[in-house]
């Protein structure tokens, strides 16, 4: 059983597709009896997945800021709600908190967490499996960018060969599982 640690939007006028996966998310964390980390958001997709963990019976874990809790935002059906004083708190107690990490489509806030956990793997401070699950190519363009900075020398090849892509939810899970093993 591993914490699996969640980062998506929280936008909650997002397309349902969206919704859905975050909500597969959430169910195959579920199924395959992991306890899911996350920002401890109720709405867009972060509630989503919340809600999807949660019907299938997987502990949650909650990590959000007070000023996010005061915007009435807060998933107080978490089974744990961590409440921290700002966003870095938050960012550091998730990723103390969890064994691997995926990343579903999102905006700034996901991009800038993905991107932390990424630097810091990179860096050789945690070795846990980072993952893009994007089964509509919704971050193609920024991979395009970021394989040309790699060709560039901006990026290093053994930096973006840290990053997971998979396509669907079901692959997300059997790379986390198959890296955890090892």
């Amino acid at each position: 059983m591993a914490a699996i640690c969640v980062f998506c939007a929280s936008s909650s006028t997002l397309d349902q597709k969206w919704i859905d996966l975050a909500t597969g998310t959430g169910a195959e964390i579920a199924a395959r009896g992991h306890t899911l980390v996350s920002g401890g958001g109720r709405v867009g997709m972060m509630g989503a997945v919340a809600d999807g963990a949660r019907a299938g019976g997987a502990h949650t874990l909650g990590i959000i800021p007070q000023a996010l809790v005061d915007l009435e935002v807060a998933d107080l059906n978490a089974d744990e709600l961590i409440i921290t004083d700002d966003m870095g708190t938050r960012k550091n107690l998730m990723v103390e908190h969890s064994d691997a990490f995926i990343t579903l489509p999102g905006g700034l806030g996901t991009m800038d967490e993905l991107f932390e956990v990424w630097t810091t793997a990179t860096l050789d401070l945690h070795a846990r499996p980072i993952l893009l699950l994007d089964p509509e190519g919704f971050y193609d363009g920024l991979l395009d960018w970021l394989a040309e900075l790699a060709s560039t020398a901006f990026v290093r090849r053994a930096a973006l060969d840290q990053l997971i892509v998979t396509r669907s939810i079901g692959d997300a899970f059997d790379e986390i599982e198959k890296r955890l093993v090892q």
